[in-house]
């Protein structure tokens, strides 16, 4: 076996331990302020492999490293450690619920107590989530819209994450779950992608935020956290869920991702209102 084919199999099964990915924390957490206690380790090790096989390191070493030297790398990595890739109208029936029976609930509870509505998506990615709940409303909530204050947030931990989000251009695979309708009225091409209207961007306050750091939560009535849990911890889903549960009003809305669900004592302060759509209410 010559050596380039050798090097290429090992490459290939890479295996990060214990002790390399917490040497591989320390880093991030001294040079970024990173810390990487609060994921599941299996998934960091997968991603950490990626990245180490991008840069051609064999070993663990090797990549601690290129973390001391290089400032581009430790910025690639941790972006490889917290993104979440979403899409416009991901899984459509839990958005047909949210129109059917969440958002009007939410409205006629809103209308004449404080006249105002509030809804998060927590981990935003490039906003595909936080852009569809706008065209939600547009579309099927546009008197509400007129006699009650809305407000959508997008929070993510990544910057570049979130600069992408403001300038609502994305690659056409992104809209795969979106109805022509909505393509053709609020999407025009641009080159090779999509460019979101500003009629919907302007609908959407995105911002950089840890979700781990529940204090900095702000209260909201409808709180989507979809596709996010899964990447925590036990401890750390719990956290988050009492987090969410501390800033909804009675009555308020959250929604989890198809694969997630209330774990711990959380689940005492919520109750079903669609589990099929991991949708519940506070109680």
């Amino acid at each position: 076996m010559n050596n380039i084919l050798a090097a290429n199999i090992q490459m290939e099964t890479l295996e990060i331990g214990d002790d390399e990915l917490a040497e591989i924390g320390l880093i991030l957490e001294m040079r970024c302020n990173f810390t990487m206690s609060c994921y599941k380790d299996k998934c960091m090790k997968r991603r950490v492999a990626i990245r180490m096989r991008s840069c051609r390191c064999n070993d663990a070493a090797s990549y601690c490293n290129l973390l001391l030297r290089s400032e581009h790398e430790l910025g690639l990595l941790q972006k490889a450690l917290t993104i979440h890739v979403s899409q416009f109208f991901r899984n459509p029936s839990v958005f047909e619920k949210l129109r059917s029976d969440v958002i009007p609930s939410l409205y006629k509870s809103s209308a004449g107590l404080h006249d105002q509505l509030r809804i998060c998506s927590l981990g935003c990615a490039g906003g595909e989530e936080a852009y569809s709940i706008a065209i939600l409303l547009r579309e099927y909530f546009s008197n509400e819209l007129e006699l009650v204050d809305t407000f959508i947030t997008g929070m993510d931990i990544d910057r570049e994450t979130i600069r992408t989000a403001e300038r609502g251009e994305y690659n056409p695979d992104r809209l795969k779950e979106l109805p022509d309708i909505f393509k053709e009225r609020y999407f025009t091409a641009s080159g090779s992608r999509m460019q979101l209207s500003n009629t919907i961007r302007e609908m959407v306050t995105f911002s950089q935020g840890d979700i781990t750091m529940v204090g900095n939560y702000r209260p909201h009535d409808l709180v989507l956290c979809r596709n996010t849990l899964i990447y925590f911890t036990r401890i750390e889903q719990e956290k988050i869920l009492n987090g969410i549960a501390d800033i909804l009003p009675p009555g308020g809305i959250l929604v989890l991702g198809k694969s997630e669900t209330l774990v711990g004592d959380v689940r005492r302060r919520f109750t079903a209102v669609c589990p099929v759509e991991r949708i519940y209410r506070r109680i």
